[in-house]
């Protein structure tokens, strides 16, 4: 037998519950789906019993070390409020966490879900026995945490890693949080999708309009499909994700000198497709990364005896866990938390 924890992981359209043990083995996993339009009381009560289901399937597993929860959004983590979540209209000044502990009559701990992105792929993914790590994640929007000294860095408020909301284009595309030109308007799920239809709208781009005319259901997916049989409108909008990328992963190499940077969320699985112009912006315009002579790298952060990798080279890479990358995160906080 071996300890566990319990990690959930607050999607937009869905919620994960899993049991994971202390090495990082999956014991017990569940989906079930968490629309916005069923209200915040009712997502929560289905949470708590699905976390009191999955317990019991591990009756026999050792002893349960905590619950570690994701949310997205702006958390005041010493009051366990939900400020705003991007997702959900009415998680506003929520207080998610005394919500939960009353339903469960524990103590859960509650956090961002790119913080427990980054912190999963620091414990078992791409960044594995590296202690100080940045992860961007490209979803429906654009997250981002730290890692440092083997820690999620919160900053003073909490909101550390917001680099989706870095700017990109002065006056450029308007993005949800109001400003112009953020990342988040370039290189997320939403943005491919937009600037597809904007290249459909130009009229310039015959191909995605006809992908565009006989799929209801058009998505950044299918713009990716289309890049990678050759279609050159398609391949340049990957392009500008990749430019957007690289202009902000250059000013994080040059700030903050960290050994790994890791790009994660749905949109990671296009990198073949942005990922040379990161590298390209990249020696162009970050002094460090080209003074730590890097090249594009697929490699993780351990050696292939589990041992940490020492290098003086900066790496940018993928994420390797995927989806799963916030459930491990949110199973390893009661450790890191000493639960």
């Amino acid at each position: 037998m071996t300890n566990y924890s319990i990690g959930v992981d607050l999607g937009g359209t869905n919620l994960r519950i899993a049991a994971i043990d202390q090495q990082g083995n999956l014991l017990e996993k569940m989906t079930l789906g968490a629309e916005s339009a069923l209200g915040r009381d009712r997502v929560v009560t289905d949470m708590c019993e699905a976390i009191r289901h999955v317990i019991s399937k591990c009756r026999d597993a050792g002893a349960l070390q905590g619950i570690g929860i994701g949310v997205p959004g702006i958390i005041d983590l010493h009051t366990g409020v939900v400020r705003k979540s991007p997702n959900r209209p009415d998680w506003v000044d929520y207080p998610v966490r005394a919500a939960i502990e009353r339903r469960l009559g524990t103590r859960v701990i509650l956090e961002n879900d790119s913080n427990l992105a980054a912190l999963g792929e620091k414990w078992l993914g791409a960044a594995r026995g590296v202690d100080d790590m940045a992860i961007v994640t490209l979803g429906t929007g654009v997250g981002g945490g730290l890692v440092l000294g083997g820690r999620i860095w919160h900053g003073m408020t909490g909101m550390a890693g917001e680099f989706g909301h870095t700017t990109v284009e002065p006056e450029g595309a308007l993005c949800r949080c109001g400003n112009r030109g953020c990342l988040e308007a370039y290189a997320s799920a939403t943005a491919v999708l937009r600037m597809a239809r904007e290249a459909v709208a130009s009229g310039a781009s015959p191909d995605l309009a006809r992908a565009t005319r006989a799929n209801a259901e058009f998505s950044a997916q299918d713009v990716y499909s289309l890049a990678i049989q050759g279609d050159e409108d398609a391949r340049g909008i990957f392009r500008r994700v990749g430019r957007a990328l690289g202009i902000v992963l250059s000013g994080m190499v040059n700030a903050l000198n960290l050994p790994m940077y890791v790009i994660g969320g749905g949109v990671s699985g296009a990198w073949d497709a942005f990922s040379p112009s990161i590298f390209e912006e990249l020696r162009q315009r970050s002094m460090v990364y080209a003074a730590t002579d890097s090249e594009p790298s697929e490699g993780v952060g351990a050696s292939a005896h589990g041992e940490p990798a020492r290098t003086t080279r900066t790496v940018i890479t993928r994420a390797v866990l995927g989806s799963d990358a916030g459930l491990y995160g949110a199973a390893r906080l009661p450790s890191l938390n000493g639960s």
